[in-house]
């Protein structure tokens, strides 16, 4: 911006978007300044440099007004997770299950984990069946992402919204 400009010779557009063309970067600085603008580079890496004759406080101001109605826009999902237990009860599943179509529906990924301890390590096949339950019971509303697997004590699956 101003005085910052390397380059000897620079393409200048004017604030209307007119080109005034090749010119040195004195010349063009002289220009903005008539006219009570900034020069600002906007493609360094052009041959010649091209410069623009601007509002250099407004240009920022509406590309912080863009980005953040940019950030607006966008859709944040969230991990929400679901801990069960391989002899859970069956009132408890269906109350699992319904907390997980709740956060499904609401466009949320959800991790069903199933936590082992002690002996119940040994029958790990229980807790895959349980997962692969789960999953047949969400496949109205998401589909499995990321399939059942071991972390630790723990064995852990994701389930993602259908896309719209």
């Amino acid at each position: 911006m101003n005085a910052r400009i390397k380059a000897v010779e620079v393409r200048v557009i004017e604030h209307d978007g007119s080109q005034s063309g090749i010119m040195p970067v004195k010349e063009a600085l002289k220009l903005a300044e008539e006219k009570g603008l900034d020069l600002v580079e906007v493609a360094p890496q052009a041959s010649p440099p091209v410069c623009r004759v601007m509002d250099y406080g407004k240009y920022r101001y509406e590309q912080r007004k863009r980005t953040k109605e940019a950030k607006k826009k966008q859709k944040i999902t969230e991990i929400k997770e679901i801990k069960l237990r391989p002899k859970i009860e069956e009132h408890d599943y269906q109350v699992k299950l319904r907390q997980a179509q709740r956060f499904l529906k609401s466009g949320d990924k959800t991790k069903v984990t199933i936590v082992f301890r002690g002996r119940e390590m040994a029958h790990l096949d229980i807790g895959k069946k349980l997962l692969d339950r789960f999953a047949g019971d969400m496949t109205d509303l998401g589909v499995v992402e990321v399939a059942a697997r071991m972390e630790g004590r723990s064995m852990g699956m994701i389930l993602a919204p259908h896309k719209q």
